[in-house]
């Protein structure tokens, strides 16, 4: 049975060091075979198959689909390489957080970076065959240094099925937390820190283990080869050059060799080697990684931060640019040309204006109160107004100029109560023949001291007549309103009276008794009786 992964192109343990062979032979050009060997009719028909397979091979998308498979196999080969595990964060973490100069301390550090080494070990050796070549067995990895006798014991009691890559990883948050209690990290910030970058190191362990394990779909590599393959068949008859006698277009020219066509196959197979090479970065060939490089380079720099670098620092002097204000590395004679070069200031630094086209412009002031006035619907002043009413004077005042805009609608023809734009069940408003005067008009008592009537206590002497007064020159000011929108001023004396202002709405449209009533035009709005001012917003309000 063959190994899984030799199906899409991946290299096995068993088929050892394989050099980067690339095939690109060219396609044999049977002309010689259409001159000397063909007969008259023979030649007319291959003539015509030339010129079916040069008009239909360019419908074989060989560019799109070879181009897409590349750029896919070139991310995966970069991200590939973006999750070696590499322990530089991790070692200059391990080596500012856990302290301790002693035996201890010195113990603790470099046991860390081994269990975060071991991991890296463990995981190559998985994906990686020049890695599992050299660590074939977990012996091995004891034998190196990775692993002690004690840790491949536990290591091996822990029974699972899948990877274990992840046991060192445990073994390292277990004896940050010990150092933690031990006064060796000496807060939870250092703690929190030493576990983000330990998450980041297992992280990449394990994107490499999935890119291992899910690879590029096995249809796609053979569609890409299929098509680039299947291309070539096809100009390898239909690029051939036809006999210039017998007048075929674009067929002017007879050679023997054709050049361009060989130049599109060495590019196209070219294109689809490189893909072939790059799909497995892991194996042994001299475009793979080096994992084993990575290995020794890792370990070596990871033990010397954490050990023979600890709590090792410099003397402390001040630099050669101590007093200069404006510091700069000196050039050599082969990169002082860069000194007279302007810097870069942006796109827009040496951009010019004409004169006129940089003099500032004064704004036009634009002047308040000149607005158009905007004529609220009475609909929405209705539903701003059919609330119920507030205790205190403020409600008896909403109740006033819900009378009032009753009032007002009282001159259409159709009758509509202002409580259907609520939801109250208890309607207040009754038919326009029921509608009391506004000087008679009951109002509501106040909440204190007219609850219950006589019987409700003592009330203020004057305070009913008081508010009596109050509401009746609200009522006088809301008709001088309604009657002069414009702003009259009142007459000498105060406001006048309903008497000499008269009636707010022109009743003589509305049926007396005895006389015959005829039935309303359906066709548009009353007319008759309306003054000017209020004629135009019934009108605007109808159509609304």
């Amino acid at each position: 049975m063959p190994h899984p992964r030799a199906r899409s192109g991946w290299k096995t343990p068993e088929q050892g060091h394989q050099p980067p062979c690339i095939s690109l032979s060219p396609p044999p050009v049977p002309i010689p075979t259409r001159s000397f060997v063909l007969a008259e009719d023979q030649k007319r028909y291959f003539e015509k198959l030339v010129i079916y397979c040069d008009n239909y091979a360019n419908l074989i998308p060989v560019s799109f689909v070879l181009g897409f498979y590349v750029t896919l196999v070139v991310n995966r080969w970069w991200s590939q390489y973006s999750c070696m595990p590499m322990p530089d964060r991790l070692m200059c973490a391990i080596s500012g957080s856990v302290h301790g100069g002693d035996e201890r301390g010195r113990l603790y550090r470099r046991t860390l970076m081994r269990y975060s080494s071991l991991s890296a070990v463990l995981i190559l050796r998985s994906v990686s065959t020049a890695v599992f070549k050299r660590f074939p067995t977990i012996d091995h990895v004891v034998e190196a240094g990775f692993m002690t006798r004690a840790e491949r014991k536990k290591y091996e009691n822990l029974s699972s099925s899948y990877n274990k890559y992840w046991i060192p990883c445990v073994w390292f948050t277990n004896l940050a937390a010990q150092a933690r209690k031990e006064g060796r990290v000496r807060d939870n910030c250092a703690l929190k820190m030493l576990m983000e970058e330990l998450n980041q190191f297992r992280a990449n362990c394990s994107m490499l283990f999935h890119y291992d394990w899910i690879s590029v779909p096995l249809v796609y590599t053979q569609v890409v080869t299929i098509a680039v393959y299947s291309f070539f068949v096809a100009c390898l008859i239909g690029r051939q050059f036809l006999d210039p006698a017998q007048g075929y277009e674009g067929h002017d020219l007879d050679l023997c060799v054709p050049v361009f066509t060989l130049l599109q196959f060495f590019f196209y197979v070219g294109w689809l080697k490189v893909a072939e090479q790059l799909i497995n970065p892991f194996g042994e060939d001299d475009d793979d990684f080096e994992t084993n490089l990575l290995i020794d380079r890792n370990f070596q720099v990871s033990m010397m931060a954490v050990d023979e670098m600890y709590d090792d620092l410099p003397l402390l002097e001040k630099d050669r640019y101590w007093d200069a204000s404006n510091p700069r590395a000196p050039y050599t004679a082969a990169t002082v040309f860069l000194l007279h070069q302007p810097s870069f200031q942006g796109s827009t630094f040496d951009m010019t204006l004409p004169k006129e086209d940089m003099q500032f412009q004064p704004l036009e002031e634009i002047e308040e109160g000149l607005e158009p006035s905007r004529h609220v619907p009475l609909h929405l002043l209705n539903r701003l107004l059919a609330t119920g009413p507030a205790p205190g004077s403020f409600g008896r005042r909403l109740s006033l100029l819900r009378r009032k805009n009753s009032c007002v609608s009282e001159a259409s023809t159709s009758y509509s109560c202002l409580c259907q734009d609520t939801q109250s069940t208890d309607c207040s408003c009754g038919p326009p023949a029921r509608r009391l005067p506004l000087s008679e008009v009951p109002f509501a008592p106040e909440q204190r001291g007219w609850e219950g009537g006589e019987e409700a206590g003592p009330r203020a002497p004057g305070s009913h007549e008081e508010a009596l007064a109050e509401e009746s020159d609200l009522a006088r000011r809301s008709q001088i309103s309604l009657l002069h929108p414009d702003g009259a001023a009142p007459v000498a004396g105060g406001f006048p009276s309903p008497q000499d202002v008269g009636p707010l709405v022109d009743t003589s449209f509305l049926p007396q008794p005895g006389a015959a009533q005829e039935p309303p035009a359906r066709s548009g709005p009353p007319s008759a009786g309306y003054r000017p001012w209020l004629q135009n917003r019934i009108e605007e309000e109808t159509m609304a």
